[in-house]
């Protein structure tokens, strides 16, 4: 098979591996700060792709894309209007945002293996989410179909330029707010504590819940999914999030769609590499599951 050299880049992270045909074994070769310019990543790319001998190149970008450009990506400007293929010419190039290609490494190897409609959110430090629609990874006109964390269920919300209204509440930046108010460190000790059945804890902890499953409702309305898929840093706390996820969103939902199901994808951090690997694999069409 092609060799695909596979990018999951982040914010504040750049993770790399050398796809060669086992998607199982897949495990970052290079973990290292994200490149600052785009010349010093161009050059980064380059060096990863001649010292594996890659032909491809699958690449995980945390904004949005349209076909091989990069559209808007927050966290890292200098890559606005850069189109990925013209940059490397010599590589077949697959690019795609990130909780898009982590959900393809999910549709086709992972938890929704099995299903044609999935929605999967990713919750770290902000909220990235992606569809599945009848074996078909959703884009949209702009590349920015789904994007949950966007949603709203405040009509009182001013709004904000660079955060939605649930990426601003029940995202894990949120958490570390709420946090600080009860004399926590960061969202991972109020996890713990709910978990643990301290009172103030709880009651933050499922507020948070509350508004994700009220968020939620509106989308497995609309898209009737066979399953919701959790990753991110609130994957590992869906014993404590789950119960007040759901009923909060099944008492928005008719009968005949409150079985839906919550649960953890299968590659937790490494979903966006594998997710990378396959779409360089696949090349332009990588969203067409099945």
């Amino acid at each position: 098979m092609t060799r695909v050299l596979a990018i999951d880049l982040g914010g504040t992270n750049l993770r790399a591996a050398l796809h060669t045909g086992d998607i199982g074994a897949l495990a970052p070769q290079a973990r290292e700060p994200a490149p600052g310019t785009l010349a010093a990543f161009a050059a980064r790319v380059l060096a990863l792709a001649v010292a594996g001998e890659a032909k491809a190149l699958g690449l995980a970008v945390p904004g949005l894309t349209e076909g091989s450009v990069c559209r808007w990506t927050p966290n890292l400007p200098w890559l606005d209007g850069v189109d990925i293929q013209a940059l490397f010419p010599d590589l077949r190039v697959a690019v795609g945002n990130d909780a898009q290609i982590a959900l393809l490494a999910e549709a086709a190897e992972g938890s929704a293996k099995d299903v044609s409609d999935a929605i999967l959110l990713a919750i770290g430090t902000g909220i990235g989410s992606a569809v599945l629609a009848n074996g078909r990874i959703v884009a949209g006109a702009q590349g920015g179909a789904c994007s949950f964390g966007w949603a709203c269920a405040d009509a009182e919300d001013q709004g904000d330029e660079r955060s939605g209204w649930l990426e601003r509440v029940a995202s894990g930046r949120a958490l570390d707010a709420l946090a600080s108010q009860v004399g926590l460190a960061n969202g991972g000790e109020l996890i713990a504590s709910a978990r643990a059945g301290q009172p103030a804890a709880l009651t933050a902890v499922e507020e948070t819940a509350r508004r994700l499953g009220a968020a939620l409702a509106g989308a497995v309305g609309l898209l009737d999914p066979g399953v919701i898929l959790v990753s991110g840093g609130l994957a590992d706390a869906l014993d404590v999030i789950a119960p007040p996820l759901l009923a909060a969103l099944r008492r928005q939902v008719p009968p005949h769609l409150r079985g839906i199901e919550l649960k953890p994808g299968k590659f937790g951090s490494r979903a966006g590499l594998v997710g990378a690997a396959l779409a360089g694999q696949a090349g332009s069409g990588w969203r067409q599951i099945r």
